[in-house]
């Protein structure tokens, strides 16, 4: 399995969403969707499976993590595609 290591998060308002942007060992880019509940302090959960998507930059896997999570897309920043 190749480790995966989270270089950005980004929480929907109420922080019961969460889209991660990760970086591989491999140097290649994903994302993955995770919800958590937080009256029963348990953790975040894997909503959708995102993350077997390759990409070749940080920017393209935001790109494609805004186009895909729908609350995501009401939450864009021109900066943060730039970046």
């Amino acid at each position: 399995m190749k480790k995966k290591f989270v270089i950005r998060s980004i929480n929907n308002s109420d922080q019961s969403l969460c889209v991660d942007i990760f970086k591989r060992n491999d140097n290649t880019f994903g994302f993955e969707e995770y919800r958590r509940d937080k009256e029963t302090h348990e953790g975040w959960y894997k909503i959708y499976s995102y993350g077997h998507y390759v990409y070749f930059s940080e920017q393209e896997a935001l790109r494609n993590a805004y186009k895909n999570v729908s609350w995501l897309k009401e939450k864009i920043s021109k900066t943060d595609l730039k970046k």
